[in-house]
């Protein structure tokens, strides 16, 4: 494909360099330096100049691109780049992030002829907000066409993947110290494994009792450092759902602000990170669940780390830097996508999807799901399915809310089925092709 990015940033580049493997890419920014840092890593066509002058596009005129990806930190400079490219360049699909969430209830995007609009915000918070439902779990995911879900739980004992699927629910991946792997099902789970489980969530939460016995069961009192846009996006999720909430911040104006913008429902403390006395103080250590929600991975590992001596059970950091993830995991912190990580795996799992194929990633990017649907009166309908010859993969079929395991026998496919395709994400490319070519 033909792709345009606008914008250098972290967001950016971070596309740039998983794009510009198979694809043709252009980057259009303002800064020569970081245009120059992206040339040095990467194969890319770069563009120096404003994305809202007009000129800046000069060089790309009567052109024609598949993709433009607008992805600055100014929701202003990202609209109109897209009203530019419109003007000049032939797009096929048009993607654009932004922070503002008044645009996500309006049809502004939709008259302006964007395809797909990332609002990274509502994003970490959701993410935040769906562990409440699961509070053993690590993280949730939910899909189109089906009410299975796939959790993340990090186990306190030994297990067997066999008394977890007689269940009915499939471990679909294991992440073990810092390496990523779907197991076969014979697979025994150690003690500290961070375990992903696709299924029906209740029978999912009844594993969660089972194998996860630290965290509390439920959450009422939440504490949240930083209070920043993300921090007070958290604070607000928190409270809709009836949970007491203090927000700490070392900057005494961003506490006014969060305060004046909670409406006085959250208590606001102005505070210094560098200190552990505040969790004495403030009786932090009561706690159910602690969430470090600042734009310092750092911060965020040591809050956590300080949160855990003081007695709270489960704590929560946002990542918004790639390299901290594993060490995050490693420590025992559940992670929650920061913003841009959020809205850069947000964008590619919408570029790999297509009308007939959904991709999701989990456990930071390593694993992919390709889920494609069967509808009825399809040719595939009655095509007798068999797993693909790739080690470490795993082929499930969901069929009126049950899993069929392909593993065990071959599947007549059926209308409405759900053919879900569980590969290391380094092998969701070819994959990709084999689901799409059934």
């Amino acid at each position: 494909m033909e792709i345009i990015i606008a914008g250098a940033g972290k967001v950016g580049f971070n596309l740039a360099r998983s794009l510009s493997v198979s694809h043709s890419v252009t980057v259009i920014d303002k800064n020569a330096s970081a245009l120059k840092r992206m040339q040095e890593h990467m194969d890319i066509l770069p563009v120096h100049g404003n994305i809202e002058d007009p000129l800046t596009y000069r060089k790309l005129i009567d052109q024609r691109a598949d993709l433009f990806i607008a992805v600055t930190d100014l929701d202003e400079a990202n609209i109109i780049s897209t009203l530019i490219v419109d003007d000049r360049i032939e797009v096929e699909r048009k993607i654009i992030r932004l922070r503002n969430q008044f645009f996500s209830g309006s049809s502004i995007m939709e008259k302006l002829g964007v395809d797909e609009t990332i609002f990274p915000l509502e994003l970490s918070s959701r993410t935040v907000a769906s562990l409440l439902e699961y509070p053993r779990a690590n993280n949730v995911k939910r899909f189109p066409y089906t009410d299975l879900k796939l959790i993340s739980l990090r186990i306190a004992r030994k297990a067997m993947m066999e008394e977890i699927e007689e269940d009915g629910v499939a471990v679909v991946g294991i992440e073990r110290g810092k390496a990523f792997l779907i197991p076969e099902s014979s697979q025994r789970l150690e003690a500290g494994d961070l375990i992903y489980l696709f299924g029906d969530p209740e029978k999912i939460r009844r594993h969660c009792a089972r194998l996860e016995e630290e965290t509390p069961w439920k959450i009422r009192r939440c504490v949240v450092f930083g209070a920043g846009d993300l921090g007070v996006g958290i604070a607000r999720v928190l409270l809709e759902h009836g949970l007491e909430v203090k927000i700490l911040d070392e900057n005494p104006e961003a506490c006014r602000l969060a305060d004046e913008t909670l409406e006085g429902e959250a208590m606001a403390i102005s505070c210094k990170y560098g200190t552990g006395e505040i969790f004495e103080e403030e009786n932090l250590g009561e706690a159910d669940l602690m969430i470090a929600a600042t734009d310092n991975d750092e911060y965020n590992i040591i809050k956590c780390l300080e949160a855990r001596e003081h007695g709270v059970r489960k704590v929560l950091a946002i990542n918004n830097e790639m390299e901290y993830y594993k060490l995050m995991h490693s420590l025992g912190i559940v992670v929650v996508r920061g913003p841009k990580m959020a809205a850069y795996h947000r964008i590619l799992e919408s570029i790999h999807s297509t009308r007939v194929l959904l991709e999701r990633k989990y456990c930071g990017g390593e694993g992919s799901v390709l889920i494609r649907r069967i509808p009825p009166g399809s040719p595939l309908v009655g095509t007798r399915l068999h797993p693909p010859r790739v080690d470490g993969s795993r082929l499930l079929v969901v069929r009126e809310g049950e899993l069929l395991d392909l593993a065990r026998e071959s599947v007549a496919l059926a209308g409405e089925d759900l053919v879900c395709l569980f590969v290391p994400s380094d092998e969701a490319e070819r994959m990709e092709r084999w689901l799409n070519g059934l």
